[in-house]
């Protein structure tokens, strides 16, 4: 779009020249149409800055053509002034009730049409502006959004985004009745990895297992957030503890993929983890805290089992009511992870009170 481009929907030769010699004189951009047929064409191929548009066209009339290009998302901004030699009120009210910014009478008078065609120039370019900087303004809080989740050291969620998806998933799995599981992971001997790396290796570790952990929990609907220092958690939706399992085991054999060096270790020479496992059909008689806190035990006793390993806490008993069970049907690969057994390369010792 010209900055200062007019289109004249005028079908006299004796105004069209009149007025594109005025403009032109002042330095606007002018294009012709002399039907309303092919203003639909010109605006559609290269939308102008403004219209002047006649009343009376041959093949329609300048309110209908108005109307179509109100009625148009891409064409409803573009600010419209009708030209007519008619001096009824009711022809200029159902102009401006239509969408016309302004009217110009005929005969013209040079200055006056010069000076309302540069007011709705201005006030045209007032408003892109203001609609860009709107957009502008929008993008940048959806990315203040989009930062205020994260940690800013492993770009994970963080722990307010945690409790907030925590809080939202405890809501919706209430309701359905379907089982919420949590990982508490925590990277086994890290004062020791900072102490002798130093704590620049000791970020590029928490990234490299923030990104593992992300490759790991691969539904949309899973979260992986740094809960803190070196310790990060996992909520996995409709996720029965044997299936949070297996995502457990697939973040061991990722880890022991990397094989991060980790020399002051007491468990291996590389950078291990303990996790604990905890599940629970949510009801509203509890808090998420309490699935939580289950983790959380889970943890300290897969640490107290010699790390490198995890412990899992028994599904949570649920103190609402729960509708009886469906008749059990064979898995299949679209099935929930609850669904599937353990593989069969399976190894760490499970402990199940």
């Amino acid at each position: 779009m010209h900055p200062n481009r007019i289109l004249i929907v005028e079908d006299n030769p004796t105004n069209i020249s009149l007025l594109t010699a005025m403009f032109r004189g002042a330095q606007l951009s002018v294009t012709i149409a002399v039907t309303g047929a092919e203003a639909l064409e010109q605006v559609a191929a290269n939308p102008p800055t403004l219209i002047l548009l006649d009343i009376k066209l041959p093949d329609t009339s300048g309110f209908e053509l108005c109307q179509v290009l109100k009625n148009n998302p891409a064409t409803q901004d573009i600010p419209i002034i009708f030209m007519t030699a008619l001096s009824e009120v009711n022809d200029k009210v159902k102009g401006l009730s239509i969408g016309a910014v302004d009217y110009i009478t005929k005969p013209f008078q040079p200055a006056e049409v010069l000076a309302r065609v540069r007011i709705h120039l201005k006030m045209r370019l007032l408003n892109c502006r203001v609609m860009q900087q709107a957009a502008q303004l929008e993008q940048a809080n959806h990315e203040l959004q989009r930062l205020a989740r994260l940690d800013a050291l492993t770009q994970v969620a963080n722990r307010r985004w945690f409790d907030e998806c925590l809080d939202r998933e405890w809501r919706r799995l209430s309701r359905e009745k379907k089982p919420l599981s949590l990982i508490f992971c925590d990277v086994d001997c890290f004062k020791a990895f900072n102490d002798h790396y130093g704590h620049l290796r000791g970020d590029a570790c928490l990234q490299k297992l923030a990104h593992t952990l992300e490759r790991t929990a691969k539904r949309p609907a899973d979260l992986v957030a740094r809960y803190g220092g070196e310790e990060f958690i996992l909520i996995l939706p409709d996720t029965e503890a044997t299936g949070a399992i297996r995502v457990a085991h697939a973040i061991q054999e990722s880890l022991h993929q990397l094989q991060i060096p980790h020399e002051q270790s007491s468990v291996t020479p590389f950078v291990t983890l303990s996790l604990g496992i905890a599940c629970q059909i949510p009801n509203v008689e509890t808090t998420p805290d309490v699935l939580v806190a289950a983790a959380d035990r889970a943890l300290y006793l897969a640490k107290q089992k010699g790390r490198n390993t995890y412990h899992v806490i028994p599904e949570l008993a649920s103190e609402s009511p729960s509708p009886e069970p469906p008749s059990p049907e064979p898995p299949s690969p679209e099935s929930t992870r609850s669904q599937t057994g353990l593989p069969p390369s399976f190894k760490p010792t499970l402990n199940r009170p």
